[in-house]
């Protein structure tokens, strides 16, 4: 199992240098930014009936040094049609505030994002694994200046794959008050008539660990690298991120 992970692993990674490579080799000057930060998550699944849940998931991210600043928040939600226990259908909308940066250093930017995603379970003795494809369109404010917002979105979409995977660490496998290790990653590829030079967005590699409060809340704390690519094309951002994420899923079928 560790095997197919790691070949898993290995395919992400070629794909997201393939993608990379044309950029890197037409680029003059590489230019890369090391940023610390601290990624504070909710995510909730809940399901009503046998076909049909909700999803619902809220984030805060720092800007640098760990705690200076905000970065973004989001708060994200969504309608899931399951195909089976193990696979199913969400469609939904997201909300993005990207708080002052660079090119807007006065005011926020606001991003309107729906989005959708194909999503399925794999479960064996001693491994659990996810997997999501996850297309975003992704509506952004146009910026004037500092001090304004224009008028207009830019617009590009976004695909997602995300692979997940944990191990037990204890007997009680993936029982209330057990630890499980974590391995996540998940490659961005953005596409679209305004994208010119960073097709390839970026690539997040989390290692860390679940913690199972109860049957159905998970506590998941450890770190992420996430390394992208700007849309200048020659400049990339490394943050080195310290990501705590509580997952809250309730079955509420009749039994």
């Amino acid at each position: 199992m560790l095997t197919s992970f790691l070949s898993i692993r290995k395919f992400i990674i070629a794909i997201s240098v393939i993608i990379l490579l044309p950029s890197i080799s037409t680029a003059q000057v590489k230019q890369t930014t090391n940023v610390n930060q601290v990624w504070a998550g909710y995510f909730n699944q809940t399901r009503f009936s046998s076909k049909w849940g909700i999803w619902a998931d809220a984030h805060l991210r720092t800007k640098e040094d760990f705690f200076t600043n905000f970065s973004q928040a989001i708060v994200r939600l969504g309608v899931t049609y399951y195909f089976t226990d193990e696979a199913k259908l969400t469609a939904g909308y997201a909300y993005i505030n990207h708080f002052p940066a660079e090119n807007h250093k006065n005011i926020s930017q606001p991003e309107h994002r729906p989005w959708q995603q194909l999503q399925w379970h794999t479960k064996f003795p001693k491994l659990r694994m996810m997997q999501w494809f996850r297309l975003e369109q992704r509506f952004r404010r146009r910026i004037l200046n500092d001090e304004e917002l224009a008028e207009g979105y830019n617009f590009n979409f976004k695909m997602r794959y995300n692979f997940f995977a944990q191990f037990p660490l204890s007997k009680k496998r993936f029982q209330p008050n057990t630890l499980s290790f974590v391995v996540n990653d998940e490659v961005h590829v953005n596409f679209g008539k305004q994208i010119v030079n960073n097709y390839f967005d970026q690539n997040r590699f989390f290692l860390g660990f679940n913690y199972h409060i109860n049957t159905h809340d998970n506590l998941q704390f450890g770190y992420m690298n996430l390394f992208q690519q700007l849309a200048a094309g020659n400049r990339y951002r490394n943050n080195h991120i310290v990501r705590l994420f509580y997952f809250h899923n309730l079955d509420l079928r009749i039994q």
